[in-house]
């Protein structure tokens, strides 16, 4: 056990993000200069790649814990947000859905199993590519996962426009009440706007994060630490951006 740990703690500093770390801080030593520049942002740095920081960041932006699926609320449909493509996969031979997108896919199927209700997929072409996310997240729940597909909205680009673009076809079949799937960490943001375009929805999360400080791996900097650090940052800065926006809307 102390040779798994000592390994793991020696390679997290030979790897990025680690590694740059390290550089900093022998940088920071060696140029007393520009020591308290550098330290800033060692300290940044360490602590944003570290999974304990990146998982409290994403912690933050949970809105309503997971559903019980033995005993779930009532409602209409099920709405799923897609995430993310990966372009050209050649194991697949063309676009496909990404891992993020995936997951939401695979707790809709579970949801689904559980509500029997139908879903709505939405998603457009954003980055580029072929293939619109909606699309390839029906295909995916059909043939995969032997799960139906109602409805498909393959032009939005933005949450913002999931909600704006999925209202006109939920309520035209006169759905009301939703269960929206996405991540827990995207919740915040993706609820109160389909609450603005006319629904009641029920926060159908996935992928909640981990707070606990379980071993020193928690604390060692991390490419997921990192990258949980950067996706709860990006929901912030867009639920701020979300709020300018809708005041200079709202401005005569």
């Amino acid at each position: 056990m102390l040779g798994f740990t000592l390994g793991n703690v020696l390679a997290a500093f030979l790897l990025p993000p680690g590694v740059f770390v390290a550089l900093l801080a022998v940088l920071a030593w060696r140029c007393p200069r520009c020591r308290m520049g550098l330290s800033a942002i060692l300290a940044a740095l360490y602590l944003l790649s570290t999974p304990f920081v990146g998982g409290r960041l994403l912690a933050s932006l949970q809105v309503a814990a997971p559903l019980d699926l033995q005993h779930p609320p009532a409602a209409d449909a099920i709405v799923v947000l897609g995430a993310g493509r990966r372009l050209d996969a050649p194991e697949y031979g063309g676009d496909t859905v990404n891992n993020l997108t995936l997951e939401r896919l695979r707790y809709a199927a579970r949801l689904e199993a559980a509500t029997h209700l139908p879903i709505l997929v939405t998603g457009g072409v954003p980055g580029g590519g072929q293939e619109p996310e909606g699309r390839l997240m029906a295909q995916v729940l059909t043939r995969e996962y032997h799960v139906p597909v109602r409805w498909q909205e393959d032009r939005a680009l933005t949450t913002w426009d999931n909600a704006r673009n999925s209202a006109p076809i939920l309520h035209a079949a006169g759905v009301r009440r939703i269960f929206l799937v996405t991540h827990a960490w995207h919740m915040r943001r993706a609820l109160p706007l389909f609450e603005q375009a006319g629904f009641v929805v029920i926060p159908a999360g996935t992928g909640f994060a981990r707070t606990d400080f379980d071993s020193v791996m928690d604390a060692l900097p991390s490419a997921r630490g990192l990258r949980d650090s950067y996706f709860g940052l990006h929901e912030w800065l867009g639920i701020l951006w979300y709020k300018v926006r809708g005041i200079f809307q709202a401005t005569p």
